[in-house]
């Protein structure tokens, strides 16, 4: 206990590197802000306040981070773009024309280096060798459309 009161800096540093390393397991930036708090009750340790008040400041720190940070952090992940898993993750992919597909005469595409059975979206013929692009997966079926060259 006499360590720890006379390296409380290092103390609450040590606490932050535990609580970081626990977010790891739980994702969810509680602990993280947890840690930010012991952070500030390192500074204040550092600048030589009391026990006390090294914990008054990492508490106001902690919930400071989680009312006003892991608000902000939350809606920012959860705005960015899902993760299109299964089949799903080939739409909007670029494939290549195998085996010629008339009108709605389902044809084959090479995709992402496996061959797979493809219709054309709007019914128009596409020939071997033609870049096409997945707009829909229908079962083992891709619905494909004609690239615009360039991009």
């Amino acid at each position: 206990m006499e360590w720890i009161r006379g390296h409380a800096w290092e103390a609450w540093v040590g606490l932050a590197f535990v609580l970081a390393a626990l977010e790891l397991a739980s994702l969810d930036f509680v602990l993280l802000m947890l840690a930010g708090g012991a952070l500030a009750g390192a500074v204040a340790a550092a600048f030589g306040a009391g026990w006390v008040l090294q914990v008054i400041i990492a508490g106001i720190a902690a919930v400071a981070a989680l009312g006003l940070v892991r608000p902000a952090l939350l809606h920012r992940l959860h705005r960015s773009p899902g993760t299109a898993l299964g089949i799903q993750r080939y739409v909007g992919m670029r494939a290549v024309v195998t085996t010629r597909i008339a009108g709605h005469e389902p044809g084959a595409v090479r995709l992402d280096g496996e061959t797979w059975t493809a219709t054309a979206a709007d019914g128009v013929a596409l020939e071997p060798g033609r870049s096409v692009d997945v707009i829909e997966i229908r079962g083992a079926t891709a619905v494909v459309r004609p690239s615009v060259e360039g991009e």
